[in-house]
């Protein structure tokens, strides 16, 4: 079925009704979230008051429960600021002043004031017509509508598209969960900045994280997350599975990385390439969580991102590169350009690949201590007492500990054993 337009127009006072009567919905599933300003709204009110015309709102009418309701497919942050200068609903507490001239020269009104002072403004605010263009037709058009119209002013990030397009998609659902749950850490450590996670920069890198996990290694370009998401549906388990492995490795890079805000590689491109480069070694299982190897770990960072960026200003001043330099030419070649290409990441991986990898030490294949190994260190040992406790042991109660422990890189056998109440080794953990 083809889009079926039908033109006609509202007053400010019918559409703030409809609002207050659920009829108007601000926010389907494809819609993007609020990235107008203070000053954008401002501006909006003040264009109302003197009278100038607005652009036409585009709804999408549909029935729900037996009642017509107006999806907002373009003109939501119009909407949105009316309501919330008129303090409508949920937006009574978000109301703001505009600096309008009505009669007594430039002034800065709020909604109380204008309706106080000057009823003749408010009756003429809410009389004023908008523009109005009610859509029906298949869904699916009614979302590519979206993203066309879309395309001027504030105009849709990748990001928003993607979640216009697929926004019924669990894996984008995850992604925004996980944003949920590390958004205030990527804002720290300014990987993105607020606005770009208003416009879904966060949603786009975590969706691409986790398909990365997915694919197991980069993939070309944020243009590939389109197609793997839209002919390659993952279900639920193997979601979960990608979600608890992209917790594990943010836990990681927060312990590894802690201030990784003095580095370049806080930046997304960057941060990126870094991430998957901690998955693997941790798929590779090798030892992330010895301090001291970490602290080594993160000055190498900050030698490599300070030179790239020292030779980038001598670049800038025409003074070519020097051998000695040759580490940071290389990896500066991977950030200029496409940083996202297929050819770059790879690039990027194997020289932060070559510059940490030998740091860690890989974990014991064998993770416990066999039954010949414990009657050996039973029968070696004449007093039998918990290392850790000093009390005595009995053969029930008794636990063979690694002394360094095996997620640090302990080894297995006899020369990194103990023997321990199995209470004391529960408590002392990874110590």
């Amino acid at each position: 079925m083809d889009l079926k337009p039908k033109y006609g127009e509202h007053t400010i006072d019918r559409l703030i009704h409809m609002f207050e009567d659920d009829q108007i919905n601000l926010e389907p599933g494809f819609q993007r979230r609020s990235v107008w300003t203070k000053l954008d709204r401002r501006r909006l009110i003040e264009s109302i008051m003197s009278g100038y015309p607005l652009p036409s709102v585009f709804l999408y009418q549909r029935s729900f429960k037996g009642s017509l309701v107006y999806d907002v497919i373009d003109g939501k942050q119009r909407l949105e600021s009316i309501f919330m200068f008129a303090r409508v609903g949920r937006f009574k507490r978000k109301g703001f002043s505009a600096k309008l001239d009505l009669g007594e020269g430039s002034e800065n009104y709020d909604w109380k004031n204008i309706c106080r002072r000057h009823p003749e403004k408010r009756d003429a605010f809410q009389s004023y017509q908008i523009q109005t263009v009610e859509i029906t037709g298949q869904f699916k058009q009614i979302v590519e509508l979206f993203v066309r119209i879309n395309s001027t002013g504030k105009k849709l990030t990748s990001g928003e598209k993607r979640h216009a397009k697929f926004y019924t998609s669990l894996f984008l659902k995850t992604a925004d969960r996980l944003v949920g749950k590390f958004g205030a850490y990527m804002r720290e450590q300014k990987i993105l900045s607020p606005t770009q996670m208003d416009r879904m920069k966060g949603t786009e890198l975590i969706a691409e994280l986790l398909m990365s996990i997915h694919k197991g290694g980069p993939i070309n370009k944020k243009a590939a997350l389109d197609k793997a998401i839209g002919n390659e549906p993952i279900n639920k388990n193997t979601l979960a599975r990608l979600e608890r492995e992209f917790i594990a490795i943010m836990g990681l890079m927060k312990r590894m990385f802690p201030d990784l805000c003095q580095t370049r590689f806080n930046n997304s491109a960057e941060y990126y390439s870094l991430f998957l480069l901690v998955w693997e070694m941790n798929k590779e299982r090798l030892v992330l969580k010895d301090r001291r190897r970490n602290k080594v770990a993160f000055e190498l960072l900050r030698h490599l991102s300070t030179g790239v960026d020292m030779l980038r200003q001598q670049l800038k001043k025409a003074k070519p590169a020097k051998p000695p330099q040759r580490l940071f030419s290389d990896y500066l070649l991977t950030v200029q350009g496409d940083t996202d290409s297929g050819a770059n990441r790879e690039r990027r991986r194997e020289i932060l690949r070559g510059l940490l990898l030998s740091l860690y030490e890989r974990k014991d294949e064998k993770r416990l201590f066999s039954s010949e190994q414990r009657r050996i260190l039973w029968n070696s040992d004449e007093k039998r007492l918990c290392r850790i406790c000093g009390k005595p042991l009995t053969w029930v109660d008794l636990s063979v500990d690694h002394i360094s422990p095996h997620v640090r890189g302990g080894k297995t056998d006899l020369r990194n054993a103990q023997m321990v109440h199995r209470r004391c080794n529960s408590a002392k953990g990874d110590r």
